[in-house]
């Protein structure tokens, strides 16, 4: 290990900046998440959620950044890339709706006007739903009818109706 550091010592340096520098943006952005959780009162299962976003965005830049420094080839790494997102794109065209749901999921954590306990009409002519929102996961939010029944709705569905609030808070009451 030490023959390791003596053959590489600015290989080393570097990564020792990169990661310092990745990890003062995953505090920021952490912090940013938060703030942006507390002043809409996201749930904090959500605000971990989209933490674990940002921390796989983070790792694959590391291993990417990681990787040049310590002379792998451009080239390769494209080719590498690229063959795993190939494999990954092909894995989930089979399965698109998934990540339509989860980037679902991120934008509705970020700009979505409906929090949970709020009673919501999702308009579409097919089915109607009215009822409280419990619980907003990655793929799919829990919507509670007044009838008791509870019904799951994907989250691309809550940003391609319309949706209107009936009521701000319905579990307050």
């Amino acid at each position: 290990m030490i023959k390791f550091f003596e053959a590489h010592p600015n290989e080393v340096f570097a990564s020792l900046i990169v990661l310092g520098i990745l990890a003062v943006i995953h505090i920021i952005l952490s912090i940013i998440i938060r703030r942006v959780a507390k002043k809409n009162n996201k749930n904090y299962a959500r605000v971990k959620l989209v933490g674990r976003y940002v921390s796989v965005i983070l790792t694959l830049i590391a291993i990417l950044v990681e990787s040049y420094i310590f002379g792998v080839n451009l080239e390769q790494i494209a080719i590498v890339f690229s063959s795993v997102f190939a494999v990954i794109g092909i894995g989930l065209f089979a399965v698109w709706s998934i990540l339509s749901n989860v980037t679902s999921g991120v934008i509705m954590f970020f700009s979505f006007p409906f929090k949970i306990g709020d009673k919501i009409h999702i308009h579409d002519k097919d089915y109607e739903i009215i009822g409280i929102i419990e619980d907003i996961r990655s793929f799919q939010t829990h919507i509670k009818k007044d009838n008791g029944q509870l019904v799951t709705c994907p989250n691309n569905i809550m940003l391609q109706k319309a949706v209107s609030i009936v009521e701000k808070n319905a579990f307050d009451k």
